[in-house]
């Protein structure tokens, strides 16, 4: 199967640079990649239609499982209380966060610092016409204010498995790089203090292994929420004891952990989103 798509990469890059080397081949080569990036599909879930950008198969994926891949994540946005404050922290290209501001009237704070995942986020926060409720923060969030870089598994619009500063998959294990570029990353509570962000209602969390780093740079954010979803890899030790020793100092409570059954088996059943809230929060 590897040998198979090594030669069908090799025959489609030979057929492109082929075409390319010709004025008039440039010209349909950019004709088909203007029609691939505008590419558009809709989703409907519990009467709410939301459209994105599908350039390649990971986002026409993402689409068609919307209603099935994270059932818990959209049921815990259905419950944030109208016009809240939602830091979407690994927004990725952005099928949360839109579905927060169009479900809930949510004012939305887009983290993803990937180059690749940034433009079709900002082309979906367009499409569904949410500019005035959803702000993309192209930066990292990370322990402490640093300069290092984002270690990248792959360029895919729409892929993830993404570390900032650190070399470390979902379970810990180390991160196997194709790209990388340099940045700046911050802590939530500089995210807040410099560049004034307003403090969220609601935090949730998906990066894909550094969840506890992000969680220690933000004690004074986190003593504010109502609420935080963040996903764990009960596998990953450091990272499942560390986060809940940060959520619970803040005051929070875990109230439950799930993921859809299509992760009880395979490398991510250990993975959960984990819901904590605080005690006087009723409402998720």
């Amino acid at each position: 199967m590897k040998f198979l798509r090594r030669l069908v990469g090799r025959t489609a890059g030979a057929v492109i640079n082929g075409i390319g080397s010709t004025s008039w081949g440039a010209r349909v080569y950019q004709l088909i990649a203007n029609r691939v990036m505008n590419h558009v599909m809709s989703v409907t879930h519990d009467s709410t239609t939301l459209k994105f950008a599908v350039p390649n198969h990971v986002n026409s994926w993402r689409v068609r499982s919307f209603s099935d891949k994270e059932p818990e994540t959209l049921q815990w946005i259905d419950k944030i209380p109208q016009d809240a404050v939602l830091w979407d922290v690994g927004a990725n290209v952005g099928l949360y966060s839109c579905y927060a501001a169009r479900r809930r009237g949510a004012t939305v704070f887009a983290f993803e610092p990937s180059v690749f995942n940034l433009e079709l986020l900002a082309r979906n926060v367009w499409l569904n016409e949410l500019c005035a409720q959803v702000t993309i923060v192209p930066l990292p969030l990370s322990e402490r204010l640093t300069n290092s870089t984002l270690n990248m598994t792959t360029t895919e619009w729409g892929g993830a498995m993404s570390t900032f500063a650190e070399n470390v998959k979902f379970d810990g294990t180390a991160l196997e790089k194709v790209f990388e570029f340099r940045t700046l990353g911050l802590s939530m509570d500089q995210a807040r203090a410099l560049l004034g962000i307003p403090a969220p209602d609601y935090i949730k969390m998906d990066v894909d292994g550094i969840e506890h780093m992000i969680l220690k740079g933000g004690a004074d954010v986190l003593r504010g929420v109502r609420g935080v979803l963040v996903e764990i890899n009960d596998a990953f030790e450091r990272q499942a004891v560390e986060s809940a020793e940060h959520l619970r100092a803040a005051g929070l409570v875990l109230k439950e952990k799930r993921h859809a059954e299509v992760f009880d088996s395979g490398a991510l059943s250990t993975c959960f989103n984990q819901i904590w809230q605080r005690p006087e929060t009723r409402q998720l």
